[in-house]
């Protein structure tokens, strides 16, 4: 499968830039996949007006492949996005698997995830620490060999590698390379990506989203300026594939919208820039700063469980909940940015999603 592949309408989307949450996993009190809850939450995220979704990635837990669930946890999204009418009527949707493992793992679920009808593959290096650049390369050539790929800069501190501009530079020149999720959370780790893609010449094709979800709104915001061969280049950060998107998912796909309008009319108003901080904060309570990033999916499954849309904040590791101190955090920053949660839309809708 390659990029030409790709229905015309689901590439225009995902260049013209979209919100796509990074999808959580529902489990029971007993800890087995709860596939009504886990549905619900692929409704919950369509009618929010989510442009596609990203499934068995960081915030969907990489031990679903550990325990059996990747392939089940991939077609029931697959299946409910196909199936499900959203709010507002059908409309192209890209959807993101996610992809991890040495070469052969890789391979092997990209393999799948084209098979259940994905779009592109979001590709893991966590599991590639100690490789070469010409090792890490020649990996993500082979599952490129596959199908589309968003290349993923995970942050070290839950997993990631540091690469270099050279990688990036080397991976967007792959020529099945759609896109890349920048999440180092890092600012200078960020330039670097930006800047392999403008030496490769790929800034056309590859389409660039923030994961950076201390920085959400600054990402998109900004217009970043290069210089290749004596002229300058500016490049721009179009959508949003994100952890933090996978809860209060309304209002994130307006705030995507409200900053493509304000890009084209501009200038950027003091209202809007004041936004990046306040995303941010609520960002340090989902992901669990405090605590080196320890709760950072339990976070973000407290805010689903108090809208009704999960029973409990499980996660497959038992030794994954909540840090002392986040729930209170969780509530501080939800009574301070009102403007920022979408409690009653999830209340107006969660029963239907639930059917």
């Amino acid at each position: 499968m390659h990029i030409d592949d790709i229905p015309a309408a689901s590439l225009a989307l995902l260049r013209r830039g979209t919100a796509i949450p990074a999808h959580l996993l529902a489990l029971d009190g007993e800890r087995r996949f709860d596939a009504r809850r886990q549905r619900a939450m692929s409704r919950y995220y369509l009618d929010a007006g989510a442009g596609g979704l990203a499934v068995g990635v960081h915030s969907t837990q990489f031990a679903i492949r550990e325990v059996g669930l990747y392939e089940p946890v991939l077609s029931l999204a697959m299946q409910t996005a196909r199936e499900w009418t959203p709010i507002g009527g059908q409309r192209p949707l890209f959807m993101v698997a996610g992809l991890a493992g040495k070469s052969a793992q890789a391979v092997q679920e990209a393999g799948l995830a084209r098979g259940l009808g994905y779009h592109a593959g979001l590709l893991s290096l966590a599991a590639m620490k100690g490789a070469s650049e010409d090792e890490l390369i020649a990996h993500c050539q082979a599952v490129a060999d596959v199908m589309p790929l968003v290349g993923f800069y995970l942050q070290p501190a839950v997993g990631g590698i540091e690469l270099p501009a050279s990688f990036w530079q080397r991976f967007a020149a792959i020529d099945n390379v759609v896109a890349i999720k920048m999440a180092p959370f890092n600012r200078y780790r960020t330039l670097d990506v930006l800047r392999g893609v403008v030496a490769a010449r790929a800034e056309e094709r590859v389409s660039l989203y923030t994961g950076n979800d201390d920085h959400i709104v600054l990402d998109l915001l900004t217009p970043f300026i290069f210089s290749r061969d004596g002229c300058e280049v500016t490049v721009r950060i179009r959508g949003g594939l994100l952890g933090h998107w996978s809860v209060w998912t309304r209002r994130a796909v307006e705030l995507l919208e409200r900053i493509h309008a304000a890009v084209a009319a501009g200038p950027v108003s003091a209202e809007l820039l004041a936004l990046d901080a306040q995303v941010t904060d609520c960002n340090s309570a989902l992901f669990d700063v405090a605590h080196a990033f320890q709760g950072c999916i339990a976070g973000c499954h407290e805010i689903l469980r108090r809208q009704g849309l999960l029973e409990g904040t499980w996660c497959l590791d038992p030794g994954e909940g909540l840090s002392p101190g986040q729930s209170s955090e969780l509530t501080r920053v939800h009574d301070a940015y009102p403007h920022l949660h979408d409690d009653a839309f999830v209340a107006a809708n969660r029963e239907r999603w639930l059917a």
